[in-house]
């Protein structure tokens, strides 16, 4: 969700610059600034993962120092099972989605609904969903299963000198 939503505003962003880019070409003949736009595109890749990152880096780390390894093992194979379902899941969908338009822009559902149809509308809304999930919420997603376990083998000292005698928490 939180890749979708960095999608999101990113894009609005970019919307913003281009209309009023758009403006001032058709008005004052300007030429457009391209660099304003990959500035913008770059900036927002860096600032909307800050959030996602500090999660996957903390959680392992966070819930094996209170809770001790088992937690750590545990949130580690929910990570492995949750995430390579949902990075599949996201990135078929995403894909037939992106599909679906180009089938119909093919003129693969026939001439009732070609460019310009309801269905090929309903198709470019659905390909507005599905990019972003099959470029970047499915791939990020193998992301937080690596760095979820390097994060946990990293400080595995640290994690088990906090847990009790069974893998619980040190507390209990």
């Amino acid at each position: 969700a939180m890749t979708m939503k960095s999608v999101g505003t990113a894009d609005n962003d970019m919307v913003k610059e281009c209309l009023d880019q758009l403006k001032e070409i058709f008005e004052n003949n300007a030429k457009p600034d391209y660099e304003k736009c990959i500035a913008i595109s770059t900036d927002a890749s860096l600032r909307e993962m800050i959030a996602p990152g500090a999660l996957v880096i903390v959680s392992p780390l966070l819930g094996g120092v209170l809770f001790g390894k088992n937690c750590t093992a545990g949130m580690l194979s929910g990570a492995l099972v949750s995430g390579v379902q949902l990075a599949v899941s996201m990135s078929n969908s995403g894909g037939a989605w992106d599909n679906a338009k180009k089938y119909i822009e093919s003129g693969g559902l026939g001439p009732d609904h070609a460019k310009g149809s309801n269905a090929h509308k309903a198709a470019v809304i659905g390909d507005t969903v599905g990019d972003p999930l099959k470029d970047t919420s499915g791939p990020s997603l193998n992301i937080v299963v690596k760095l979820s376990a390097i994060m946990s083998l990293v400080f595995g000292t640290v994690i088990a000198d906090h847990s009790g005698p069974t893998g619980g928490p040190f507390w209990l």
